[in-house]
């Protein structure tokens, strides 16, 4: 590797752990202004690709990025004329940073977070917010995955940054008194990333890594920053062991892999033995969520090297618990897969049916194939292929598409 490419390396790697940090305290210091601070930023990062070659890396790369967007900043505010009442408001003789004074706080990050899962932003802004600013992803890359045009992603990520800038919203870590309320919606966003990572909704992938890996580096900030958080500790736990069978949920020809069919012994035992550590610290405290619980499910079937001695019973129990934090349609369809897997496929369709009567899953893909799967299982084959019709009819990603083909036409054609 050429001392070009390292330097190059480095930087990467410098960027993906510190960016939403040096971010952050740059816009703390100018009101959530995303255009100022992105700038100088952007700048840092090229005058380091600019000078490092010659001069080498500085002992402390990360302040001396701070140091030099700093003084970029500066730069900006004076060429809007705002320098004096900014940089006095701020109480900081930004002139005189220098790298030995210079430190980059990790909460920094975090206040950043909070601010993109702000609840006065929508649920779709919130994730494209964090995606971009926390995780540093391009506004092409956040459309990739969710298959939006890059026109429409960047307009969404503008508007959501002007009302962060325009409506004061503030980037602090919430007050104890606050974090109850704010805590749940930044985990939910967490989640989304890695949901839409771990099973793509359209694009041709089924599992995209970089949204997974991103979601794991954010759960992770965060149980660093809050230990004594169960449910902090609980969502990272969870998103482990899912993440831990990556390898095992699709074929080598690209090809859906269920649960019950997957190669136990690609799934990643290291992760799954950190996961389970995790969700046992978190259960000690004595504060249980809904996260926590998912996770336990979820360890249930990790820790079972074949499948068929897995613990349904003890799955059943535990989607209860769930119901009673989370009464939703989902969970219920979930515990009904359970309980057609512990008491049988008729137990099952039993409960699918009174779900269906409700109405609430008509839109919902996995409603239908689990109910086509049960019907199959109990012997009614044209309701199944029907079923299988209506799951098809809803399914976007071609993985899925392509394994309800083959449900079909196993039916069609046994």
């Amino acid at each position: 590797m050429s001392a070009e490419a390292e330097i190059r390396a480095r930087v990467d790697a410098l960027y993906r752990e510190h960016q939403a940090a040096l971010l952050g305290q740059l816009l703390r210091r100018v009101r959530g202004d995303f255009e100022l601070a992105e700038e100088a930023l952007a700048e840092a990062w090229s005058a380091a690709l600019e000078h490092w070659p010659d001069e080498g890396v500085p002992e402390r790369p990360e302040a001396w990025l701070q140091t030099v967007a700093q003084r970029r900043l500066v730069d900006g505010l004076r060429r809007q004329g705002r320098a004096r009442d900014l940089v006095a408001t701020l109480g900081n003789d930004l002139d005189d940073c220098a790298p030995e004074t210079m430190s980059v706080d990790p909460d920094d990050a975090l206040r950043l977070l909070f601010a993109c899962c702000h609840p006065s932003l929508a649920e779709e802004a919130q994730v494209a917010l964090t995606l971009n600013a926390v995780c540093g992803l391009t506004s092409a890359e956040i459309a990739r995955a969710f298959l939006l045009r890059e026109t429409t992603l960047a307009q969404r990520l503008v508007r959501a940054k002007r009302k962060i800038r325009d409506a004061g919203i503030p980037l602090r870590i919430p007050e104890d008194e606050l974090l109850a309320e704010r805590l749940p919606v930044a985990l939910a966003v967490i989640y989304l990333v890695f949901n839409e990572g771990y099973a793509s909704t359209s694009s041709e992938q089924l599992v995209r890594s970089e949204l997974t890996i991103e979601a794991l580096h954010l759960a992770e900030k965060l149980s660093t920053r809050m230990p004594h958080e169960p449910e902090v500790l609980g969502l990272q736990a969870l998103m482990l062991l899912q993440d831990a069978r990556r390898l095992a949920r699709v074929s080598l020809e690209g090809e859906l892999v269920l649960l019950e069919d997957q190669d136990r012994s690609l799934w990643d035992r290291e992760s799954i033995s950190a996961a389970v550590a995790l969700l046992e610290r978190a259960l000690a405290m004595g504060r249980t969520g809904p996260y926590q619980v998912q996770a336990a499910i979820a360890a249930v079937h990790s820790e079972t090297v074949d499948g068929s001695a897995t613990d349904w019973a003890q799955i059943v129990g535990l989607y209860d618990v769930l119901w009673r934090q989370m009464p939703t349609p989902v969970v219920a369809l979930n515990r009904a897969a359970a309980v057609a897997m512990h008491e049988g496929a008729a137990s099952g369709l039993t409960k699918v049916d009174e779900l269906a009567s409700a109405g609430a899953l008509d839109g919902y893909l996995y409603f239908h194939a689990l109910r086509a799967q049960l019907l199959a299982q109990v012997g009614r084959i044209d309701d199944a292929r029907e079923s299988f019709a209506q799951a098809l009819a809803l399914a976007q990603q071609p993985a899925e598409r392509r394994f309800l083909v083959a449900r079909l036409a196993e039916l069609t054609n046994p």
